[in-house]
C-alpha cells in the first residue's frame, strides 16, 4: 500500500501509535536511525498495543539506504516550511511518507532533495509549530487511503 518513514523519530508513544496505524491500514513503516528508544522500550510496545507483529517495519542506517531499498512510485516530505497543502495531491498506492523528528522536522537538506511539488504540510491555524507527529502521520495516511478507495480495508 503506502510507506511511512520516520527520519530519526524520538518520542516512543507516537512511533508505537504509529506502528498501530500501519499494522490497521496496510502501510510499511521504515524508521531511521538513530532512534530516541529502544525498539524495546516499554513506551513503545504500550502505544502499540498487540500490534508489533502484525506491522512490517524496518529500521535502515540512513534515508538514502531506505529510499533505494524500496520500491515506492513517488516519494513525499512532510513540513510545516511547506507550500503545498497535502490534500491537493491525487495520492498512488506504493507512494512514500517522511516525516521528521518531532522536535525539529526534516532538515533543510533532506527537503531541499525534494521539488515542492514534493513537499507537502498540513493546514493548521496561523502561529501554531506542528501538529502531533502520530496525529500528522495518520490523517495523511487516511487521506492517501481513502483516496485509493480504502483498497483491502472493510
Amino acid at each position: 500500500m503506502f510507506h511511512v518513514i520516520l527520519f530519526q523519530p524520538e518520542i516512543p508513544p507516537n512511533t508505537g501509535n504509529i506502528i498501530r496505524l500501519c499494522a490497521n491500514t496496510g502501510c510499511q513503516l521504515h524508521l531511521i536511525r538513530p532512534l530516541g528508544f529502544s525498539l524495546e522500550d516499554k513506551q513503545l510496545l504500550r502505544a502499540g498495543l498487540d500490534y508489533h507483529e502484525f506491522a512490517t517495519l524496518q529500521v535502515h542506517d540512513n534515508l538514502a539506504d531506505c529510499l533505494h531499498g524500496m520500491a515506492a512510485q513517488r516519494v513525499f516530505t512532510f513540513s510545516t516550511k511547506a507550500a503545498q497543502p497535502f490534500h491537493t495531491v491525487r495520492y498512488q498506492a506504493g507512494d512514500a511518507f517522511i516525516f521528521g523528528p518531532e522536535s525539529r522536522g526534516l532538515p533543510a537538506e533532506i527537503l531541499a532533495q525534494f521539488d515542492e511539488a514534493h513537499r507537502l504540510r498540513l493546514p493548521m491555524l496561523p502561529n501554531n509549530r506542528s501538529l502531533n507527529l502520530a496525529n500528522t502521520v495518520a490523517v495523511t495516511v487516511f487521506e492517501a487511503w481513502r483516496q485509493n478507495g480504502f483498497i483491502g480495508g472493510s
